[in-house]
């Protein structure tokens, strides 16, 4: 028999502004204990060395979670030219150092643009992706290298914010799947002096701002009413898919998981089902050309 899970039926999002230094898991425990909540995760890790937008799920709401993870992101990142270290990032052992040349702010946008785009990235060696049920962290951390084969993604925008003898200070919008620490490495490469990652600020993930989470500290000075308050509603991240309403005999037999007929604009996408204005998750048509649930919310606990 399996453990009564102990906690509070919350459900909702929480913008955190994680802190340095932590993980995301202990950021995402550090904020459920708060809420004493029974079930949570987060959409998509921060590594320690990496502060700002950490989207906390709670609920009913980690069921899209898993969306979410598909979302953009912008980061603001700093690099530190002619070193190179085994993770890609500060918090590694140097391996390499190189001497810095010359370089004009002209030369540095002419790098940068070539980063912009559709592209191929090889991930890193330090990073949570799995090969043969290991983590290649794990592999890495015993001197192990294997090959990792590129993926695509997309870099939307690219710009130089600052830029010294032997820093750059960059503001990045890219695809789900982009590793910073790669993208800087292989614009220290293409600059001809290896670079690494020494900051780095997640300042969006999808339709959320930085500006609007909080750091655990605020989070924490908070009373329950006002933590219950900050919870965002489980589909405000689906906002962009179409909305149908259903009838009370549509919605109880969309709750028994049986298909339904309903009068819309058909289309690939799945729908936000909603009944008396409360959201009972999502549905999509099927072969039959029925309305059927995909994944539908218990947001009544």
């Amino acid at each position: 028999m399996s453990k009564r899970k102990s906690g509070l039926n919350v459900h909702g999002i929480i913008l955190l502004d994680k802190r340095l230094g932590v993980s995301s898991n202990k950021a995402l425990q550090e904020v459920r204990r708060l809420f004493n909540a029974n079930k949570a995760g987060h959409t998509g890790s921060l590594d320690p060395l990496a502060t700002g937008l950490l989207p906390l799920c709670f609920g009913e709401a980690t069921k899209v979670s898993a969306l979410m993870l598909d979302d953009d992101k912008r980061y603001q990142v700093t690099i530190k030219l002619g070193v190179m270290t085994d993770t890609g990032d500060a918090e590694g052992q140097v391996i390499e150092i190189k001497p810095i040349p010359e370089l004009s702010i002209e030369q540095i946008q002419c790098c940068l643009e070539k980063f912009i785009g559709l592209q191929a990235q090889v991930p890193p060696m330090y990073s949570a992706l799995k090969l043969n049920g290991k983590k290649l962290y794990e592999l890495a951390r015993e001197g192990i290298t294997v090959e990792r084969a590129p993926r695509q993604i997309t870099i939307y925008e690219l710009h130089l914010l600052e830029a010294t003898f032997d820093t750059l200070t960059l503001d990045v919008t890219c695809s789900k799947g982009t590793y910073i620490r790669s993208l800087a490495e292989d614009i220290g490469h293409d600059l001809g002096c290896g670079a690494t990652v020494t900051a780095l600020r997640r300042s969006q993930a999808g339709q959320f701002l930085l500006k609007n989470a909080k750091t655990i500290e605020q989070l924490s000075a908070l009373t329950n009413d006002e933590l219950q308050a900050n919870l965002i509603a489980c589909d405000k991240p689906l906002e962009k898919l179409p909305a149908v309403h259903l009838s009370e005999q549509q919605a109880k037999a969309i709750s028994y998981g049986q298909d339904i007929d309903i009068e819309s604009q058909k289309s690939e996408s799945d729908y936000r089902l909603y009944a008396d204005g409360l959201f009972l998750g999502l549905g999509e048509y099927g072969i039959n050309g029925k309305l059927h649930p995909k994944k539908l919310f218990n947001l009544n606990d």
